[in-house]
């Protein structure tokens, strides 16, 4: 399989259709092998518009999803990035070929064993919703899956006036999101509808009716 040529076709075909336009997302999505983020037996499927299964009950979410919210993040060279639920680094790689310094949260041991041989992303294991304060603050935060609930504990890594991308669901459908972190606190905005890869770790609490 020619994966150059299928990065190309994904570019064309799945993220400028959906006006993911910023040049450091698409140069760095063009560029980075999410064939190799993927198992052996899934190569050959790592490039089709939906979820790719990595095992474990884990997934890597699709092309689009991830090229949207980095579009709507407005990420610059040099900004430091954390990514909750990295799984295998393909998010993280692309962050870092964008010229982010990277902090990479996960809590799979076997995937933070494989992010441990990405060059350039510091990597912190740990629960996925306490994301790593102990590197924080960050300028970005990149929920790398869909969500029940966001934590307190995430925004506070914030720094003022940094910003954060999630697929959040609500009332049962999964809505990417993105918020600003300022003075008078932080809110999110809805932009898309699209399913992502669930992360363990953010479930809502249970309500008990009679």
């Amino acid at each position: 399989m020619d994966f150059a040529q299928a990065r190309r076709a994904m570019v064309d075909s799945q993220l400028r259709p959906q006006a993911v336009t910023d040049p450091l997302v698409v140069a760095a999505m063009a560029s980075v092998p999410r064939e190799a983020f993927v198992p052996a037996s899934s190569q050959s499927i790592a490039y089709i518009d939906r979820m790719v299964p990595l095992g474990n009950g884990r997934s890597l979410s699709s092309a689009m999803s991830l090229g949207r919210l980095l579009n709507e993040l407005h990420c610059r060279r040099g900004e430091r990035a954390l990514v909750v639920g990295a799984g295998t680094g393909y998010s993280s790689a692309v962050l870092s070929a964008m010229g982010l310094e990277v902090v990479a949260v996960e809590t799979d041991p076997a995937l933070v064993a494989q992010l441990r041989s990405l060059q350039g992303v510091t990597v912190h294991a740990g629960p996925l919703a306490e994301g790593a304060p102990s590197h924080a603050p960050f300028d970005i935060i990149l929920v790398d899956g869909e969500v029940e609930q966001l934590p307190d504990a995430l925004v506070e890594q914030l720094k003022p006036g940094g910003r954060l991308a999630v697929g959040l669901v609500e009332k049962g459908v999964s809505r990417l999101q993105v918020g600003t972190r300022s003075v008078h606190g932080f809110g999110l905005k809805s932009f898309a509808d699209s399913a992502m890869a669930p992360l363990p770790g953010f479930a809502r609490p249970a309500v008990f009716t009679f």
